[in-house]
């Protein structure tokens, strides 16, 4: 069942929009242990490597994974752009010539809260070739993203890309516990699986079974072009309910997983007026 299971996450993979991915493994975890799985294997490709080059983005996770990896995180504070927050590639590039021999890999995120914009994949993926660095691409909850999972392929495709995790639960409406190791090299995506120590439930590769077979290639589709008319009807709404409040919603146009909405001081000192948003 765990080959089966398998076999038709790669399927989806592909079908999702990352055409190029070889491999991947379905773990008995949730995303943050998948990533901390993921750092432990390119830490035994690179023993003396101990430093993570982290483009900033606030989810705890990102910082707990490699800290109990024993690694170091190199901040990367993005550029406002417009009302974005976007990668901020000259830094990185001097972090990886200025601590070259100890960074162990570069991570990357697509999937993010607006106005943070998914990191510059394709670039730092060139970077990371040309400077010989492993990367690790969080792309959590990216499946459902055809931009997320498009940007993933074509980095692999120009650059260097060694791995890439998402959540279960995040893009298949299964319960939290279960994540998705993916990569374009079969040895790695083998070695990543032999990492994970001892035995773990089967209970979310036998969930994800279940669901896939469910749903099917079809079903699958449908959720996807749904999920996308979903988040345009959101802005429209959100649009409006901005305007009466005299708020915006926040242009982010390379962001088509989140939205965020502006907060002046006035309605934060005065409050919202429900009786207003009624009408």
């Amino acid at each position: 069942m765990c080959r089966i299971t398998e076999g038709m996450v790669l399927d989806v993979l592909q079908t999702a929009g990352c055409k190029n991915t070889k491999s991947c493994v379905v773990l008995p975890v949730a995303t943050g242990m998948a990533l901390l799985t993921s750092l432990l294997y390119l830490k035994q490709c690179n023993p003396h490597a101990s430093k993570v080059i982290w483009p900033r983005i606030d989810q705890a996770t990102c910082v707990k994974a490699p800290q109990s990896a024993g690694c170091q995180l190199l901040v990367v504070e993005p550029h406002l752009q417009g009302d974005s927050l976007v990668t901020n590639l000259e830094l990185v590039e001097e972090l990886i010539q200025e601590h070259h021999s100890e960074v162990l890999c570069v991570m990357t995120t697509t999937s993010c809260f607006a106005p943070r914009t998914p990191d510059k994949l394709v670039q730092i993926a060139e970077l990371c070739k040309k400077y010989g660095v492993a990367h690790l691409i969080n792309n959590a909850y990216g499946i459902q993203c055809s931009r997320c999972m498009s940007l993933i392929n074509t980095a692999s495709l120009q650059g260097r890309v060694d791995l890439y995790v998402q959540s279960l639960d995040k893009n298949f409406m299964v319960p939290v516990g279960g994540s998705i190791v993916a990569g374009f090299n079969k040895d790695d995506i083998s070695s990543v699986s032999k990492t994970y120590p001892g035995r773990g439930s089967s209970t979310p590769v036998t969930d994800l079974f279940i669901t896939l077979l469910s749903m099917g290639r079809e079903g699958l589709h449908n959720l996807l072009h749904q999920r996308t008319k979903v988040y345009v009807k959101l802005k429209v709404l959100l649009q409006d309910l901005a305007k009466r409040y005299n708020e915006r919603v926040l242009d982010t146009p390379k962001n088509q997983i989140s939205l965020a909405f502006s907060l002046t001081e006035e309605n934060l000192k005065g409050g919202y007026n429900t009786d207003r948003y009624r009408k």
